[in-house]
């Protein structure tokens, strides 16, 4: 039995709905880009780009430590340093009221650094006899603050680390003789004593006290 065909639907058609105003052409996508416009955008970005690296404060561009990292470090240098005021001060004080500093100023350049001009008081021993001279000149119980030319020389540091090898506690004096001449302070030669007028760049030149 042949089942029967099903009756055909006719299909209406629903019309287009156009919101184009009547008489105004549909517009066509461009088929290209206009160079000017794209130099210009492309121009726009690379000045945002580049105003925005330039606006970095080279000071800031690594952030500040947290405040207790940037006290443990600070706390640590004063721990490893001293400079050549507090030095002298330290001394002077302690040969006006004739007491003793509390520690030995350890001058560890050559014979000829030495006898050119030496810190008044300072022990010297040279970095490359300290292995073999420093238990018969110093006291483990004493700190020790080392010196050596100045800022362009780490002969103190080298010394101070040998030192402290030995179990010896140490400072280093930071700026060397270079800086207890440079802020006016009496030194020592092989003719005598002999000073210098301060260097304003260092000190003040009408005071004692620099107030740091």
């Amino acid at each position: 039995m042949t089942p029967e065909a099903s009756p055909t639907v006719p299909v209406r058609e629903i019309p287009v709905v156009s919101w184009r105003t009547p008489g105004i052409p549909r517009p066509k996508p461009p088929t290209t880009v206009d160079p000017h416009f794209s130099t210009v955008i492309f121009v726009r970005r690379l000045i945002t780009m580049t105003t925005t690296t330039t606006q970095v404060n080279p000071v800031l561009r690594t952030p500040p430590a947290s405040p207790a990292a940037a006290a443990a470090y600070f706390s640590a240098s004063l721990a490893f340093h001293a400079d050549v005021s507090d030095v002298a001060s330290a001394l002077a004080t302690a040969a006006a009221e004739g007491t003793d500093p509390g520690f030995v100023v350890i001058d560890s350049r050559s014979t000829a650094s030495w006898d050119q001009g030496h810190v008044p008081g300072a022990v010297h021993l040279p970095t490359a006899l300290i292995p073999e001279q420093a238990e018969q000149l110093l006291d483990r119980s004493v700190p020790v603050v080392t010196y050596c030319w100045g800022p362009g020389c780490n002969g103190a540091t080298r010394a101070a680390l040998a030192l402290a090898e030995r179990g010896f506690q140490v400072k280093e004096m930071l700026g060397g003789f270079e800086y207890w001449v440079r802020e006016g302070f009496a030194y020592e030669t092989w003719e005598g004593p002999a000073e210098k007028a301060a260097d304003p760049l260092t000190a003040p030149v009408d005071s004692d006290d620099c107030g740091c």
